[in-house]
Order: structure tokens, then C-alpha cells, then sequence
């Protein structure tokens, strides 16, 4: 039989796998070989959803809720999420500017498609989520990197986005909570930056999946609400998956200006059509949970982030900045070597899974999720200080 000759779109040739995903499934891999691995590779809450919104998905289950939805999802619950944007953010959303898909990255995903073109740029501050830049070069715009450090709290400054903005500039992408470093913008902190924006009439994409896992006080604050011109300017992005641990539920949703709602509207109309209705149905109660849930978990993952970092202060080799929510400690493993290679090796010799920070856009560190036990959080941090005095 011939070789086939498979010619591809070039746009896609381009796109790598999804890093994190790889290692998680490695990880999984191992553990079913009978190996004693801890996974700090997750990009997951570790507890279960919730009994009551998975009763709900039951009962609209036995209800006959099996069949097509709108494609931007059942009207109640959108009317949900636009109380919630409501109440949580102070965005006024009708609920046909809002769109719910199968997962937050599926919304990212549509923006990015539906707004950026060829001879674009998407602004991404790094280090930045593993898929942005593979979302842009599928939609043929190009991805600009603004680098942050550690002295900025890996945060972007009103100075560096301005240096970065050129006549092709189209989207800023914001991220907060960020994945991978946990930090939050502030209100001071995103008030320049919302400024720019709009002056330059900069679209912004602002990606807050991790908004309910914040562990400093002070309020939450998304970026749209900040003024009527930056709130036209952005869509605004969540979902379920982290708050209420329904990663494998797939459910995210945008809300943004009527003009671009309608163009996701369409573009989804024929990409996924709806997502899953009986996710939708366990959607919809999830947002009807009492807060104090949420706040538990929060509270749970606050006390393993200190419990982390405490174990990593006895590491000297190893520095980090203390993350402000989500569930991860990006740490700086440059005086150990070669990060990508200290993880392979890390997962190959003592069985700990862990995600370089080259696949962030930050070279030198290392990403670990501390969404797991206390006991596998004790363990892992061991076996990864044993591993450095071995080897360094």
C-alpha cells in the first residue's frame, strides 16, 4: 500500500498539543502500571461535583431534557448567568449578548476566531495559559508576547502595554486569576490598563474561569465594569469548571457587546451548535448553590497554597511568588537547570508530574498544581527536594 500523502491546513500544522494535558495523561498512564505517582500536573479541582447539581443532570435526564437547545444554550440559563454577572461583577447583560459553549477555552476559542484575522495581533502577557497563542495561529492573526517577572507580580503594566500596541493591534487577552502564577489583578491595577484599551479601541478578552478561587481579601474585579466604553470593548468570560469542580461537565459561557455576540452566536451555530443540555441543566443549578460551598473549597485550597509553600521555603534552590487564588505555585527551578528537562526526569525518577514553564512562555519555571491531598502535597514536595540534593 502507498505512503499517504496527507497535506493538512497550515494553519494547523502549526499548533502544538496541549502540554498539560500530556503530562496529565502521562501521569494517568503510570498510575494505571501500578506506579506511585503524584500528580501536581492538574489543571482540575480534585473534589467531586457537587450532589445536588448532579442530581439536577439526573432529573433532566428522566425529564426527557435529551434533546437540541438553542445553540447558545436554554434560555434560563441564561438569564442565570446574566444574574450572576449581575451580582458577582457588576456587568448588565441582556441573554442574547451572552452564549454559553462547551467549556470556557470553547468560548476563548470563538472570540479569537470570530474577532482576530490575518495580519492581526493578539497582545498575551506571559506567562500566559498553554492555549492562547495556539488559538491565535489557528484564527491566522499573530500572537504578540508582552513578557512579565517576578518583580511585577507577573502582572502587565500599563507601560509594557502601551509599548506593545501597534496599528495591527486587535485583542488583549487578560487573565485573573491567572494560570499559571495565581496572581489578581487589582482595581488600581486594571484601571490604566482599561484606559489604553480604549483608547486605542483595543478589544480585550477577559478570562476570569478562576474568579471564585481568590484567597486574599478585597473584591473581585473584572475589568468591563470599570466604565460604558471599556464594558463595550470586552468579552467577558467563565464557567463552571473550577468553582463547582464540573471539569468534565464542559460548560463556559461569554457575555460582550450585542454586534460580536450575535458573529459567536452564528460562528458556534455551526461549529458545536449547542452544548450538552443536560450540562446545561446541572449548570443552571450550580448557579443556584449557596456561596458557602464555593467558599469551603476556596478555603481548602487556601491552606494547601500555604501548606506548599511552607514545604518549598526548605528548598532553597526553588523561589516562587506567593499565588492570590486559583490552584497553582509557579516556581522558579532556573538554579536547579534545565526546567523541560528537570520535569521529565522529575516524572521518569520519582514519579512526580509536574508542567514546564516553557509551555507558559517562561522558561526557568516550573508549574505545580496543588489541587490534590495534603498528604500527596507533603509527599510530592519531598521526593522533588530529594531529587534536587541528588542532583545538584
Amino acid at each position: 500500500m502507498d505512503t499517504l500523502t496527507l497535506k493538512v491546513n497550515r494553519r494547523v500544522q502549526t499548533v502544538l498539543g496541549s502540554s498539560t494535558l500530556a503530562i496529565t495523561a502521562k501521569a494517568k498512564e503510570l498510575k494505571s502500571q501500578g506506579k506511585d505517582v503524584v500528580n501536581f500536573a492538574a489543571g482540575e479541582p480534585d473534589f467531586d461535583t457537587p450532589d445536588t447539581i448532579k442530581q439536577a443532570a439526573v432529573q433532566a435526564i428522566a425529564e426527557g431534557q435529551t434533546k437540541y437547545t438553542p445553540s447558545t444554550g436554554t434560555l434560563a440559563l441564561r438569564e442565570a448567568i446574566c444574574k450572576k454577572f449581575k451580582k458577582d461583577n457588576g456587568l448588565a447583560y441582556h441573554p442574547s449578548q451572552v452564549v454559553v459553549s462547551c467549556g470556557a477555552k470553547h468560548s476563548i476559542f470563538n472570540i479569537i476566531q470570530v474577532l482576530a484575522d490575518e495580519g492581526e495581533e493578539v497582545l498575551i502577557p506571559s506567562p500566559y495559559w498553554v492555549s492562547y497563542p495556539e488559538m491565535v495561529k489557528i484564527s491566522g492573526a499573530t500572537s504578540t508576547i508582552i513578557p512579565t517577572t517576578a518583580r511585577t507580580g507577573f502582572k502587565v503594566t500599563a507601560q509594557q502595554l502601551k509599548e506593545h500596541i501597534t496599528g495591527r493591534t486587535k485583542i488583549f487577552i487578560l487573565n485573573s486569576p491567572s494560570n499559571p502564577t495565581g496572581m489578581v489583578y487589582s482595581r488600581k491595577e486594571l484601571e490604566p490598563l482599561a484606559e489604553i484599551c480604549v483608547k486605542k479601541k483595543i478589544w480585550v478578552i477577559s478570562d476570569e474561569i478562576y474568579e471564585k478561587l481568590i484567597f486574599e481579601s478585597g473584591p473581585y474585579c473584572s475589568i468591563a465594569s470599570l466604565g460604558k466604553e471599556i464594558f463595550d470593548l470586552t468579552i467577558t468570560v467563565n464557567g463552571l469548571s473550577k468553582a463547582y469542580s464540573m471539569t468534565g461537565w464542559r460548560i463556559g459561557y461569554c457575555g460582550g457587546h450585542p454586534e460580536i455576540m450575535e458573529y459567536i452566536k452564528n460562528y458556534q451555530d455551526h461549529s458545536t451548535s449547542n452544548p450538552t443540555s443536560i450540562s446545561q441543566a446541572a449548570a443552571l443549578q450550580a448557579l443556584k448553590e449557596p456561596e458557602e460551598k464555593i467558599s469551603a473549597m476556596c478555603q481548602i485550597f487556601k491552606e494547601r497554597r500555604d501548606l506548599m509553600t511552607s514545604l518549598f521555603d526548605n528548598v532553597p534552590q526553588v523561589s516562587y511568588i506567593k499565588p492570590q487564588g486559583a490552584f497553582y505555585l509557579f516556581c522558579d527551578f532556573s538554579k536547579v537547570g534545565n526546567a523541560s528537562q528537570i520535569a521529565q526526569k522529575m516524572l521518569d525518577e520519582a514519579y512526580v508530574a509536574m508542567v514546564p514553564g516553557d509551555s507558559f512562555g517562561a522558561p526557568g519555571f516550573i508549574r505545580l498544581s496543588y489541587a490534590t491531598s495534603d498528604a500527596q502535597i507533603r509527599e510530592g514536595v519531598r521526593r522533588i527536594s530529594e531529587w534536587i540534593k541528588q542532583h545538584t
